[in-house]
Order: structure tokens, then C-alpha cells, then sequence
């Protein structure tokens, strides 16, 4: 695999990954309750250990999403184009 089609790999994660992010960070935002009780129905869970486990997720997913996501993709960039194989 070469340098460009690493940093595009790198790229297309951070981007895919990173809307995956956000996206879920908004519909828990807007709408808690309605997937409280989607959630509840599953798994016999307080209103206290759902919102815990859920920011305990998408801190998580934050976490991982810059571990292994953003932070390789800006490492390519700072190592530039003139990098050959």
C-alpha cells in the first residue's frame, strides 16, 4: 500500500467515522427520551444508567475515533507528499 492511498484510507475513516460521531451525539441530544424507552424495552435499565452509559459511549467512541482515526490521518499529512514508498 502506498502513501496515497494510506492518507486516503485515513481520510475516508475520520470522515465516515467522525459523521457516525456526530450523528449520534445529536439524536441523543434531540431525542433521549425516545430512545430511552426504545433501550428500556430491551433491557431493564434506570433513566440514571442509560445517560451514563451512554456518555460513557460516546466518549469512548470519541476517544478511539482520534486515537485511531484523526491523529494517524494528520500524522500522513505532517509526513507530506514528497514521502515515496
Amino acid at each position: 500500500m502506498n502513501y496515497r492511498k494510506l492518507k486516503a484510507f485515513f481520510l475516508w475513516c475520520t470522515i465516515i467515522n467522525g459523521c457516525l460521531l456526530a450523528l449520534s451525539t445529536i439524536v441523543f441530544i434531540l431525542a433521549p427520551e425516545a430512545i430511552f424507552q426504545i433501550h428500556s424495552k430491551l433491557l431493564p435499565v434506570s433513566q440514571e444508567t442509560y445517560n451514563n452509559a451512554i456518555y460513557l459511549f460516546l466518549g469512548l467512541f470519541k476517544i478511539i475515533w482520534l486515537t485511531f482515526n484523526l491523529v494517524p490521518y494528520v500524522a500522513l499529512r505532517v509526513i507530506g507528499d514528497d514521502h515515496t514508498d
